[in-house]
């Protein structure tokens, strides 16, 4: 009964959380689809992406809530008075919640180790074509373009899906002289030097205006520089792979294989804390003890992203930044056990002295 509550309650308080920082982000997604930056069919790739991000993120906060609502519910409507006069204990509902933790926890690694650094490197990598195919985009059929700071323009009657241009008229200006060109096709196309456009099977003529000594060529295939760049792509860091990762001896990539480790770990040391914060929730509701468990959990990540300058930046060993965090967490845990039960209890019943 409390795994089936338990799991209807996590996946309702994780959808609403990744629902709400998703909706933020995508938000911001979409404006740059409008904007012409991000392609149509890219947009709802981003959105699937993000969600697994997010659902990795929350997963965490999510289970930490969804205890402290269950557990809260039933101290409140006397089930747990029910259990322990039936010969049940602390460790009956330890056993009970962690029936689903556990799961929960390996599922945390898993999407932590490998889902979410594919989804961080896909994420770049499809904005980063983007950015490629930004100036094809552009393109209008039937509208004068502008580059290269009014050097460069052109005009096609029509563009098709794949951005080849048909009937195209340009004119370039190089210093002083002026070129023209008509060319029957045209594309835009990224080489060794920056952006081109290729024109195929047109004339060209340059020269200066108001002199008479002009040039005109045919050609098969010309190539005008648009703009003087490259656009090289860069793996990020998050979206390295954890096999490459592991046994690094970097800083930034050893710090970030323990953020990938604080899914799983937080994941089971926050299920842990849940239950004695939910017992010692005020009488006067179910969500008295979420604004400690706020407060908790907050505390908590930001400890994290401390954690993790700090391991970079040198201030904190590597090897400490490993477990100082996860350490505390557990010790606090410990303590509002002990709060409950005193040290004497925990320490008979994990001598077995004492029933659970």
């Amino acid at each position: 009964m409390i795994i089936k509550d338990l799991f209807k309650t996590v996946v309702s308080v994780l959808t609403v959380l990744v629902v709400i920082i998703v909706s933020r982000k995508f938000i911001k997604v979409l404006a740059q689809a409008i904007e012409g930056n991000i392609a149509g069919d890219t947009v709802m790739a981003l959105l699937g992406l993000r969600i697994v991000i997010a659902t990795t993120t929350f997963l965490p906060a999510a289970l930490f809530m969804a205890i402290l609502m269950v557990l809260g519910r039933m101290h409140r409507e006397q089930e747990m008075a029910a259990i322990s006069s039936a010969g049940g204990g602390v460790f009956t509902i330890y056993r009970a919640v962690f029936w689903l933790v556990l799961p929960l926890s390996a599922c945390a690694a898993g999407l932590s180790m490998y889902a979410t650094p594919w989804a961080e490197a896909q994420t770049q990598k499809l904005m980063h074509q983007d950015k490629e195919n930004a100036d094809i985009r552009g393109i209008s059929a039937g509208r004068f373009s502008e580059y290269s700071g009014g050097e460069l323009i052109f005009y096609t009657e029509n563009v098709d899906v794949s951005g080849k241009m048909q009937h195209v008229f340009v004119q370039n200006k190089q210093g002083e002289k002026l070129g023209v060109v008509n060319a029957r096709n045209g594309r835009l196309e990224y080489l060794p030097g920056g952006l081109y456009l290729i024109l195929e099977h047109g004339e060209r003529v340059q020269g200066i205006p108001g002199q008479k000594d002009y040039t005109l060529e045919a050609f098969q295939e010309y190539a005008v520089l648009v703009e003087k760049k490259t656009i090289a792509f860069v793996p990020p860091t998050e979206g390295l792979p954890t096999k490459q990762i592991w046994g690094s001896a970097d800083t930034r990539e050893i710090a970030l294989l323990q953020d990938r480790l604080n899914a799983p770990m937080g994941t089971l040391l926050l299920a842990f804390l849940a239950v004695p914060l939910a017992k010692s929730a005020p009488r006067g509701g179910v969500y008295g003890s979420m604004l400690i468990a706020f407060g908790i959990y907050f505390a908590y990540a930001n400890l994290q992203r401390v954690n993790h300058s700090w391991v970079i930046s040198g201030k904190v060993p590597t090897w400490l930044g490993y477990f100082w965090v996860e350490a505390l967490l557990l010790t606090v845990g410990l303590i509002m056990l002990a709060r409950l039960y005193s040290w004497k209890w925990i320490v008979l019943k994990l001598t077995g002295k004492v029933n659970p």
